[in-house]
């Protein structure tokens, strides 16, 4: 026969493990007695303003005090207090929660700001007590309560002097737990947790007027957009971050349906530019209750590259409140999210093109990252991604893209127009200067994430563009008509190939349009990438030289009257020739250094005979 019954949990059993992996870092334990409190001062309020509780004129407040001597932290609230038998029944039966049964009872009592639902948060103070007493008097002018305990599974519970209404909890701290009584140690973790919590929270008061408040009670988050200034703006992203370099702009979050949602997202200056993914802060809360920095599940990845804060309400939080619970809600706040800040650039984009290609240096990488991580942000953005061109002026890199080629052309080998980038400019200015006389222009891809990006372009669209470096399509962008053929350049290849410091290297000639530059360095654009990938893996580096060809140009007179010199200059020319090539294309090695610097002084001796 079938039996049933309920699954009994012992108190003995159940306090090692809150004690040791309730909360992930065991200083949120403070977060969670001064939330509990900002709870009794919301409850009280609430069954003020329905006429169950006297108003009460004094100020809601609650203070926290260190004592170093007696190694004591005490967090004192004047909310709704409790009774005996409410002490009994909220902090004796573990996980029994507070909230939920306040709501319960006032069922048209709204539950906004209410923090708590699982009513194990006063328990997190016993990660770092010893001993913790509570002293309660309810707003029902009960005789006062003092409840205490040494985290083990007994306590004591007796009437106490208590005048006010409200409840003080004392912890007295466990051996090697001290830091937490010490006062810059605590206002470091009210500032941390508990900077926008709703109810003034005072740090060691002297009852005078020289007490001020530790937290903003209503940060500009809260406010309607409309009402905000830039310089309101400005002060609260430098008192927030600590970031004295103004902000580029930002997004201001406030919609109440399908989801309740505020913050601020602020784009910052990038401090480093060789630092093209540092990290930013994005700090959730919910109930102005500070949850963690840079949940992913909730702020996309790549706006995690930001500054900013987000407020809501509606996440599903689990017992420790620093991970979610459910997805398909997460989600949608992350699209949401997402959505807003691609509105937003796309309005600075349409609305103040001078600003945005003035910020496009900070934030392009953020956009692109974006981009790569995330499609639908792509497709809300492709029409505002802008690249510079050889003359410094931005464009969208749309104007770019050539005519969709068809799918029988490309079977036929037809493809898409070449969009030429530069990815170093004073590296390559030697072929930038080459295609500015050509009457040519090309884009400047120059930071770490371009790459990546410009091969997820040609992946979006694989029927109107490829992306060819500057050095990798000489043919194609500088020849002027048809070179000689080979046969007619027989002689010139081989005298050149003979004295060349590089045997492995294959040479040809061209006409180019220009005649300013004797010779260039192609290597294939698939295999540049190919070359450049290995080296990004760790992989065996390959020597470029050995997939290069060097290239002669024709229309250069040193070239041209390469074959009428003597053989001792011949040897010297062809060295220069190539060394400066190689100079436009990469690092000389230091034998190759020093042999082009051997190389140059003879030449110049032999000139000047």
């Amino acid at each position: 026969m079938a039996k049933q019954g309920k699954i009994k949990i012992s108190s003995e059993n159940m306090m090692p493990i809150i004690k040791k992996w309730l909360y992930s870092d065991k200083d949120i334990f403070l977060r969670e007695i001064v939330a509990n409190g900002v709870d009794a001062v919301t409850k009280f309020k609430k069954l003020v303003d329905m006429g169950e509780a006297e108003k009460f004129d004094s100020e809601y407040r609650i203070n926290v005090y260190t004592d170093e001597t007696a190694k004591t932290l005490t967090v004192e609230d004047n909310g709704i207090g409790m009774t005996a038998e409410e002490v009994e029944k909220y902090i004796t039966q573990i996980a029994f929660s507070g909230a939920e049964d306040f709501l319960q009872k006032y069922e048209n009592a709204s539950g906004d700001g209410i923090i708590g639902h699982f009513g194990l948060g006063f328990y997190s103070a016993y990660m770092v007590s010893k001993n913790v007493e509570i002293y309660t008097k309810s707003y029902k002018n009960e005789a006062a309560v003092k409840w205490e305990s040494d985290g083990n599974a007994t306590y004591k519970i007796s009437d106490t002097d208590k005048a006010e209404r409200g409840t003080k909890i004392v912890m007295y701290l466990a051996d090697g737990e001290e830091e937490f009584v010490k006062e810059y140690r605590v206002r470091e973790l009210l500032r941390k947790y508990c900077s926008f919590m709703p109810v003034n929270i005072y740090l060691n008061p002297k009852g005078d007027e020289t007490d001020k408040p530790i937290n903003n009670t209503t940060p500009l988050y809260l406010k309607d957009p409309k009402e905000c200034t830039d310089e309101e703006y400005k002060d609260f992203y430098r008192e927030t971050f600590m970031d004295y370099n103004e902000p580029l702009f930002w997004i201001h979050l406030n919609m109440d349906y399908p989801f309740r949602l505020k913050g601020i997202l602020y784009f910052p200056q990038v401090k480093k530019q060789q630092v093209q993914l540092e990290k930013g802060q994005v700090k959730l809360y919910c109930n102005q209750v500070f949850i963690a920095d840079n949940i992913k599940e909730v702020i996309p990845e790549f706006l995690m590259l930001l500054n900013g804060l987000i407020d809501c309400p509606d996440i599903p939080l689990n017992v420790s409140r620093s991970f979610l619970q459910n997805d398909k809600q997460v989600q949608k706040i992350s699209k949401h999210i997402t959505k807003k800040v691609a509105d937003k650039l796309t309005a600075l984009f349409n609305n103040d093109r001078e600003h945005y290609e003035k910020c496009w240096k900070d934030i392009s990488t953020f956009i692109k990252f974006g981009c790569l991580k995330e499609e639908e942000f792509y497709d809300k953005v492709q029409k505002i991604l802008i690249f510079k061109d050889l003359d410094g002026k931005y464009s969208p890199i749309q104007d770019w893209l050539s005519e969709e080629v068809s799918e029988e052309d490309m079977k036929n080998g037809v493809q898409p127009k070449a969009v030429y980038y530069v990815s170093d400019e004073a590296q390559q200015a030697q072929y930038i200067s080459m295609f500015k006389d050509a009457g040519l222009s090309a884009i400047l891809c120059d930071t770490l994430i371009d790459p990546h990006f410009i091969s997820y372009l040609e992946y979006k669209n694989p029927k109107k563009c490829r992306f060819v470096r500057i050095d990798a399509d000489i043919d194609g962008a500088l020849k002027c008509g048809d070179g000689a053929s080979e046969e007619e350049n027989k002689a010139l290849l081989e005298l050149v190939k003979g004295y060349l410091p590089n045997s492995e290297i294959t040479v040809k000639a061209e006409r180019f349009k220009s005649g300013k530059i004797p010779a260039i360095v192609n290597v294939e654009e698939f295999m540049r990438r190919m070359l450049e990938m290995n080296g990004f893996y760790g992989m065996q580096e390959m020597d470029p030289s050995k997939n290069a060809t060097l290239v002669l140009n024709l229309t250069n007179p040193v070239i041209s009257g390469l074959m009428t010199q003597s053989e001792e200059k011949q040897k010297l020319i062809v060295s220069q020739i190539y060394y400066m090539a190689m100079l436009s294309y990469k690092k000389l090695s230091p034998e190759e250094l020093s042999d082009f610097m051997d190389k140059s002084a003879e030449l110049l001796f032999n000139y000047s005979k």
